[in-house]
């Protein structure tokens, strides 16, 4: 897991750096500078190499980076090799979307079990995902030892569905829903504001135009 002292937006930006390192290896490309990786992921080189400083001394002056040498460090800080299995609740025009994507590009996060209260999908597979009943959730998600979940549930229900989720251990939780959740300590809520990104969006190109 990423060290607790690491700033939150050097985390977000660690999956970035991975991503791309990735594709240089498959090219072939043996080194990489900070001033290269800057161009292809547009975070400006003294991020870049301030990211890199929290874990220590990973490139060297004048020569850059080893690409497999920093691959292999961020696979590990990224728990690559570990396979997360995750939930889906609620299974709507987004969850529908998420269940087709199911994060295809990643080898170390996959939707296993979805969940919903439509009768004519639960008990059905979709795109290789088991649809359950809302009245299982929390039974399945305790024998499968699911711990995060993307929770895409109206707002009318998501913090009654939040509060069953940390009843039965979950860690984590994606949350789609406008509605900001309430949780316990122990569990980390990442929400994801669709309608806020897409009007930021619009606002920045209103008063600063593109690539500003």
């Amino acid at each position: 897991m990423v060290a607790a002292t690491i700033p939150q937006a050097t985390a977000k930006r660690l999956p970035i750096y991975y991503r791309y390192l990735n594709i240089l290896a498959d090219s072939g490309k043996k080194r990489v500078s900070s001033t290269e990786l800057a161009e292809a992921v547009k975070v400006d080189s003294a991020t870049i190499r301030r990211d890199f400083s929290y874990f220590g001394a990973l490139g060297k002056r004048g020569y850059g980076y080893d690409v497999e040498s920093l691959l292999e460090f961020f696979k590990k800080t990224l728990n690559q090799d570990k396979l997360t299995n995750v939930a889906l609740i609620g299974v709507g025009n987004l969850g529908h979307a998420l269940l087709n994507f199911n994060f295809h590009k990643s080898n170390n996060v996959r939707i296993s079990a979805a969940f919903d209260i439509n009768e004519e999908i639960t008990g059905t597979i979709q795109s290789g995902v088991p649809i359950y009943p809302m009245s299982d959730m929390k039974e399945q998600l305790t024998v499968q030892q699911i711990e995060v979940v993307i929770l895409t549930v109206p707002s009318s229900v998501a913090q009654k569905v939040t509060d069953e989720l940390t009843e039965v251990g979950v860690k984590g939780i994606l949350n789609f829903t406008p509605l900001r959740i309430t949780v316990p300590e122990t569990v980390r809520v990442q929400n994801v504001d669709l309608t806020n990104e897409l009007q930021t969006l619009v606002y920045f190109l209103d008063h600063f135009g593109p690539g500003k």
